[in-house]
């Protein structure tokens, strides 16, 4: 990967929307080779897709909860609870950590009542879930905008 390459994949994290016109303008190419090399990076895996950011309060989450899970030490258990997570829509990312906790959760809701409701019925009843703890976000200080790319 070129500097190029990372020119177009900091232009494309800041606005996915942008024509090919405008990229090849803002990194010093032509149209055609321009798309091309986003072609290259789509099919090498390396832009993985393209997304909208929504406003969680317009789509009523945000409240949005931390959540640290123990699970059992089981790979059956831990397989189970992994393929369960990904039918609670609420659950909007989820990572599975060395040590402890077992796993970090980032849950999306309207409120307090219905994070409370999806603890008591979903998270608490999950198989091999062994504790459950709790973090409220008060404020984001910092919104995800794409990795750095720098060489």
């Amino acid at each position: 990967m070129d500097e190029i390459d990372r020119a177009i994949l900091r232009e494309l994290q800041n606005d996915g929307r942008l024509s090919n016109q405008e990229l090849a303008q803002r990194i010093g190419l032509t149209p055609s080779p321009c798309m091309r090399r986003v072609r290259q990076l789509e099919q090498d895996g390396v832009i993985q897709g393209y997304r909208a950011v929504v406003d969680p309060d317009a789509v009523d989450r945000g409240f949005e909860v931390l959540v640290s899970i123990e699970v059992a030490r089981d790979r059956e258990v831990v397989e189970s609870f992994e393929a369960a997570l990904q039918d609670i829509p609420d659950v909007v990312e989820a990572y599975r950590l060395f040590g402890s906790p077992g796993c970090l959760l980032r849950i999306a809701v309207s409120d307090l009542r219905a994070y409370e409701r999806l603890w008591i019925e979903q998270l608490t009843a999950l198989s091999g879930v062994t504790e459950v703890n709790s973090q409220i976000i008060m404020k984001r200080i910092k919104e995800p905008r794409g990795l750095p790319v720098d060489g």
